[in-house]
């Protein structure tokens, strides 16, 4: 597949994973992707999955037709974009791997060797010349980890941004983007969202026709669109009006409860209610959710003295991530000593900008004329 003239994907698509990092699911499965500048020397851009070395060398060779390549400029370290570095250097001997000083620890540490002969070591502004391809090197520390690197073509205004702009998903998926790369940026970049603005500060200065990221398609129509998402997503900003609510339940009093508060919501006007259920859901989906809309409600049963271990990973997954800027409503249930509130409040702490709704609602064990009442009163405010 040839992005421009000279540029051209050799990636390859992986059909037989069900986790991506151990714990996301992908139905779809995943892109790894690498891409080829063709000019008077030639440089890979990034290897792949070492389960995929073999047909990602064959694309290599097809590409250039059987010549070898200068450079493989490596931007990222972690190992689906780096386990088949080893195999690339044993096959063409003379290759220089040009990449941040922080990949080449990584390198010895992960593989064994880091080819001190053959390295040179780029940082911000540096640049390389291909021929009419003049490379530049941009810093991203800590997008996602912190040798990343990312690549500028001045040639052909195209933008490598290593793991930034990427989706779960293999390149022959037909689904949408937006919502494949929500999940994957809140699950995996989604902690770092200072850092991605820093990034897009410098992207700002750059003229740029294509995006080439690591995971899922080459963009190169409406940037301005895959752009602001970034921005809405790492400002934690409030991304589609509505209210999550996320909820957990033994007996199903809770789930009741739930389910009557989004009926409320959407009698009143609620554009949009998303509800999931913590035990049964794609953890990352309600991640996903909670983080794409300004309103969030929090439903969970008293667990041992507790909250139930759902809901408390939840929590977790959510401060993890810095969750911040949220209205957050919270519901409890309780047979003889409800807790769950008094819990997730604390699991809370310490999270910026969060406003808690001025109603909650104490269920004891199943919901009554009272507790009913407050669903109705927390429904109101939510819905002013």
């Amino acid at each position: 597949m040839k992005i421009t003239d000279d540029i051209i994907y050799i990636g390859v698509n992986d059909r037989k994973l069900d986790l991506f990092e151990g714990q996301y699911i992908v139905p779809e499965g995943m892109a790894y992707n690498s891409y080829l500048i063709i000019d008077e020397k030639t440089a890979v851009m990034d290897s792949v999955d070492g389960n995929f070395s073999a047909e990602w060398l064959e694309n290599i060779e097809s590409a250039l037709g059987g010549k070898a390549p200068d450079y493989l400029v490596i931007q990222h370290m972690e190992p689906d974009h780096s386990s088949s570095i080893t195999a690339f250097m044993d096959k063409y001997p003379e290759a220089v791997i040009v990449s941040n000083a922080k990949s080449f620890p990584m390198l010895k540490n992960f593989y064994g060797a880091e080819y001190p002969e053959r390295q040179l070591t780029v940082g911000e502004g540096d640049t390389l010349s291909l021929g009419k391809h003049i490379l530049s090197f941009i810093a991203a520390p800590m997008v996602h980890w912190p040798e990343v690197i990312m690549t500028y073509d001045s040639a052909d205004k195209v933008f490598f941004s290593a793991d930034a702009f990427g989706k779960f998903g293999a390149l022959d998926a037909d689904e949408d983007w937006a919502c494949e790369a929500r999940r994957y940026y809140f699950g995996i970049v989604g902690k770092y969202g200072a850092q991605v603005q820093t990034l897009l500060k410098k992207a700002a200065a750059l003229e740029i026709n294509t995006i080439c990221p690591l995971h899922g398609p080459v963009l190169s129509e409406n940037l301005g669109y895959y752009l602001d998402l970034y921005n809405t997503w790492s400002s934690y900003g409030v991304e589609s009006e509505g209210i999550v609510i996320n909820y957990t339940s033994v007996y199903g009093n809770t789930k009741k409860a739930a389910e009557k508060l989004a009926a409320l919501l959407e009698a009143k006007g609620c554009p949009k209610v998303a509800v999931n259920d913590l035990a049964r859901c794609d953890m990352a989906e309600a991640v996903e959710d909670t983080f794409r809309y300004g309103t969030v409600v929090l439903a969970t049963t008293t667990y041992n003295g507790d909250i139930f271990p759902f809901m408390r990973q939840f929590i977790g997954d959510l401060t993890e991530r810095g969750i911040k800027n949220k209205k957050i409503a919270l519901i409890e249930n309780g047979s003889w000593g409800p807790m769950a509130i008094k819990k997730m409040t604390a699991m809370l702490e310490g999270m910026k900008n969060i406003e808690y709704a001025e109603n909650s609602v104490t269920i004891k064990s199943a919901l009554d004329a009272e507790s009913e009442a407050k669903l109705e009163a927390l429904a109101e405010e939510l819905t002013k």
